[in-house]
């Protein structure tokens, strides 16, 4: 009777599913882009501060919805970056960059309502960016997790 090979030792088998996906290669992925969208931040700040001075416009990062915006632009051009040297195709990375904007465009409503501040337009924007993230990377899982 012939034996078959196991290609996988104990501990990969039981980190991915049947399909070759793999939860720690998922997850890696989620951190790289949540550590790319901090960069984002600190790195292209000083630039649009620098350019709305320049411009006459300064005020436009302190405005809670031009602001959120840029900030969110900050994370995504970082995000898709390194999105693309990792080799992903345009549409994941346009999909990752819309779950970037979507928190806060959701939070614009009860701001301009008047039922959340800058605070908490900015607190839960962020928050809500990585279930938005997780969800648009659950879209292709093979995108993110394949072995």
């Amino acid at each position: 009777m012939p034996t078959t090979t196991r290609t996988h030792s104990p501990a990969t088998t039981h980190a991915e599913t049947a399909h070759g996906l793999s939860a720690r290669k998922f997850t890696l992925h989620f951190l790289e882009m949540v550590v790319a969208m901090v960069v984002g931040m600190v790195a292209l700040h000083p630039v649009w501060t620098l350019v709305l001075d320049a411009l006459g416009a300064p005020g436009l990062m302190d405005n809670p919805y031009t602001g959120s915006l840029i900030m969110a632009t900050n994370m995504t051009a970082a995000m898709s970056a390194w999105m693309k040297v990792r080799g992903h195709r345009w549409r994941p990375i346009v999909e990752m960059g819309a779950a970037m904007y979507l928190p806060f465009l959701v939070l614009f409503v009860p701001l301009a309502l008047g039922l959340i501040g800058t605070g908490a337009l900015m607190l839960w924007g962020h928050v809500l960016m990585l279930p938005a993230m997780a969800a648009a990377m659950l879209l292709r899982p093979h995108e993110y997790a394949h072995c």
